[in-house]
């Protein structure tokens, strides 16, 4: 592996907060959120702790996929606001000690972006993969209405033409498999940085990557894609040595040594999080696995796959980056879906939140905002059976009509509002000093207090079963039991002797040979001095 700089320190300390900015606050009355919006509840995010927030793409968009197919990436789309709102959302940011990330989506475009429109109508533009005749498999290429005539290949929809980044085996016999030194592949490559200095130089720290595993086509190993960004590493670490890119790729043990600072942990490779905490969607289909996860209500599941996916995670990247474990996004279910509650969502940040990896919370998460099954598509928000409207509701602020979210009435919001009555709120949440909002705030607290809890230090897991217990930075001992049923473990001879000193306890007891846990406990304690 090449000798590269290490992350920036700030990462390992980051508490990272996801936004889906039409969905997180309506300064306008639209019906639709805004970086204004954003803006205005940062007070919010400083108060919880969150010192890194991750914005949904906020580019032009023709809004076919959420955002998610971009027809400028240096504009903000009016629905947004303006380029100067989102300059003053990331000073404003910066004042409260939070960093801002933006969404960078390297694999596509719009078919209304004007590299795409520029490619269609000219023979010879090899921006974007293109083929005389239709290629194998049919299901990915779309027939072009412009003026060269031909195919063009596509990444999900076919408003989302894919950029070419070349193909790992080129074959002259078929021209569209360019190699990835091609003129087209060079020319996004230089696209990419041209991007990401446009953002940098406004003060953005970082970028989550979409889909950073699926640039070079007909790449199984992802050795071709593997050196791609491998190659913007180096020009980070030159140019740029204090910001990040944190990658949806999934496979944390591939993408870390080849150059990005951090991966996430995600269902589609792999079932190390859906193992975790489930985090399918209200639909299914596909995700579904015969296994329990270790956060069924019920107690049915085991640690044993995520444990093994970890370790060899963290093998991997150690002194090289990190691994990033989301609540959920804007993609799969929240921790609140179906038979998984409120009181169960605790026991998950306390996990998350004292594991050695980087945490990641999606927006309303915090409060225990749930997953909706049932909504209408809205802007491309069913992919391939994949109901995904019923993560990306309304933020519920208060317990007004709109839940805070916006002045405007509740049927002409982007997304319906959770209708039960009991839903939570922020406002809600920090009157109740027990809700699990105060609980969120504590255990990020916490971990910014105690360098053993935080992305930098080792796990050694004591007990596997229910409840879940572990030793972090040989100094401190974690308790989570996410089912109803109370669960016992027997302390071990070589945590030492002497009672262990409670940090933040929630329904566990300690005494002097065994920790009972209550149904939906947590606590944290620290070794007696000595041990």
């Amino acid at each position: 592996m090449p000798q590269r700089r290490p992350a920036p320190a700030w990462l390992a300390d980051a508490v990272i907060y996801q936004i889906y900015p039409q969905s997180f606050a309506d300064s306008d009355g639209d019906g639709i959120g805004d970086l204004p919006g954003i803006t205005s509840r940062l007070d919010h995010l400083a108060w919880l702790g969150v010192n890194t927030v991750w914005i949904s793409p906020f580019f032009a968009s023709e809004f076919g996929d959420g955002g998610y197919d971009i027809t400028d990436h240096l504009r903000v789309a009016p629905r947004y606001g303006t380029d100067d709102d989102a300059l003053a959302l990331v000073e404003a940011a910066r004042e409260r000690g939070i960093r801002v990330m933006l969404d960078l989506v390297p694999g596509h475009t719009s078919h209304l972006h004007p590299w795409f429109r520029h490619s269609a109508a000219t023979p010879g533009d090899d921006r974007y993969i293109w083929s005389e005749r239709l290629a194998p498999p049919t299901g990915e290429w779309v027939p072009n209405l412009g003026g060269r005539g031909g195919y063009y290949r596509t990444n999900f929809y076919p408003i989302q033409p894919a950029l070419n980044y070349g193909y790992a085996r080129p074959d002259p016999g078929e021209p569209w498999r360019q190699p990835v030194d091609a003129p087209g592949p060079t020319a996004n490559r230089q696209a990419l940085r041209d991007i990401m200095t446009h953002w940098f130089e406004r003060g953005v720290s970082g970028f989550r990557v979409d889909m950073a595993a699926s640039l070079v086509k007909d790449d199984p190993g992802h050795e071709a894609t593997s050196a791609l960004w491998g190659e913007m590493r180096d020009w980070l670490d030159t140019a740029y040595p204090d910001r990040v890119l944190l990658s949806e790729w999934g496979d944390p043990k591939t993408s870390v040594p080849a150059g990005v600072h951090a991966d996430f942990f995600l269902h589609f490779q792999g079932l190390a999080l859906r193992s975790l905490w489930d985090n399918g969607t209200g639909s299914q289909g596909a995700w579904e696995h015969l296994d329990a996860c270790y956060f069924d209500p019920e107690g049915r599941g085991g640690m044993g796959r995520f444990l093994a996916a970890w370790s060899e995670a963290d093998a991997a990247v150690a002194g090289r980056g990190h691994v990033a474990l989301p609540t959920a996004n804007h993609d799969f279910s929240r921790l609140v879906c179906g038979p998984r509650t409120r009181e169960q969502a605790g026991p998950a940040f306390a996990f998350q939140l004292t594991w050695p990896s980087l945490p990641v919370i999606y927006y309303g998460d915090e409060i225990g905002m749930r997953y909706l099954p049932g909504l209408p598509d809205t802007e491309g928000s069913q992919l391939g059976g994949e109901a995904r409207q019923g993560s990306r509701t309304p933020m519920q602020w208060d317990d007004g009509p709109s839940a805070g979210f916006s002045s405007a009435a509740p049927e002409d919001l982007y997304l319906p509002l959770d209708p039960a009555p009991d839903r939570p709120s922020v406002a809600a949440a920090r009157a109740d000093e027990r809700s699990l909002l105060h609980q969120v705030r504590a255990l990020i607290a916490l971990r910014a207090q105690n360098e053993a809890l935080g992305a930098g230090t080792g796990v050694r897991v004591l007990h596997d079963g229910y409840p879940l217990v572990y030793l972090r930075g040989g100094t401190h001992v974690v308790v989570v039991n996410p089912r109803r049923e109370p669960a016992t473990w027997t302390r071990t001879a070589d945590l030492g002797e002497g009672p262990l000193l409670p940090l933040l306890t929630r329904g566990v007891e300690a005494g002097a040979d065994t920790v009972t846990a209550a149904g939906h406990a947590y606590a944290v304690y620290a070794l007696p001095l000595g041990s």
